[in-house]
């Protein structure tokens, strides 16, 4: 028989983490076996503190406190948080699941440094649903060949930190990629700063913050005469958990590398394929 990945979810006391322990909670093939949140919650039942029964998993506030306790850490936190428990995961050659957006491009190279010697997965959205979007833009942006203006627009929550999200920053450069051009040249972000006519070849990014709106990212390429508008809605982080399940039963304890989402999906034969 085939023993269970042990799982710590970090930030368990926020939205994304109570879902993370639901979702560890519901399968088969993980286990979970600690769990980090502020001092303030250390003691109290992870279970418990998620909403659901009480799993006799207390949460600690020190990562090097439960090393020994699991094999992949879940990180969906803040950045500098999630650094920290990545030079912890660094050190004892756990692996590492990472949601956590709005990293700078220093802590991605130190991320890349990292996957050196740990197997890391680092995605802007890992929802299935989500990464089939980002394939279709390439599609999309490749095939169309006229002269378009595109706009890239998301909605989320009032708590959010920081705009655009990771998801609309992933589309911007899935677009941009597959038009050759670079994202960061290219971007305009908040049209009510560019007065004027839209400079050709740009793409548009804007962000709304509003009420308790998970995720809603449309992606607008307009032209004379038409238009196409492709859309991807979350109403419950427990997708994007689901997702992060996926992704550590697909890199294991043994996998040494930084990958993402779409090569935790990847495609045989046209059929999409998850992590077993």
């Amino acid at each position: 028989m085939i023993e269970k990945i042990r799982i710590a979810v970090a930030g368990v006391g926020g939205r994304m983490g109570r879902k993370l322990i639901q979702a560890v909670k519901e399968s088969k093939q993980v286990v979970l076996g600690a769990a980090l949140a502020r001092a303030a919650l250390r003691g109290i039942d992870a279970g418990e503190l998620a909403g659901i029964s009480a799993i006799g998993v207390p949460i600690s506030d020190s990562l090097t406190e439960v090393k020994d306790a699991f094999d992949i850490l879940m990180d969906f936190t803040q950045q500098e948080a999630t650094m920290k428990n990545l030079e912890v995961c660094s050190n004892y050659n756990k692996g590492v699941i990472i949601g956590t957006t709005g990293l700078s491009d220093a802590q991605k190279a130190v991320i890349r440094a990292s996957a050196l010697h740990t197997g890391i997965v680092l995605a802007a959205n890992f929802s299935v649903g989500g990464n089939l979007m980002f394939k279709l833009l390439e599609k999309v942006a490749q095939v169309l060949v006229w002269e378009k203006d595109i706009e890239i627009m998301e909605v989320h929550h009032r708590n959010k930190v920081d705009a655009p999200s990771g998801t609309a920053l992933a589309m911007g450069e899935a677009i941009a990629g597959s038009l050759g051009r670079d994202i960061a040249s290219c971007a305009v972000y908040g049209s009510e700063l560019h007065t004027g006519s839209r400079k050709a070849k740009s793409i548009g990014l804007t962000a709304v913050r509003a009420g308790e709106i998970v995720g809603e990212h449309t992606a607008l390429f307009v032209d004379r005469g038409e238009s196409i508008e492709i859309t991807h809605k979350a109403s419950s982080r427990i997708t994007f958990a689901y997702g992060a399940i996926s992704a550590t039963l697909w890199l294991g304890r043994e996998k040494i590398g930084l990958y993402d989402m779409l090569d935790v999906i990847g495609l045989e034969n046209g059929k999409l394929v998850l992590g077993q």
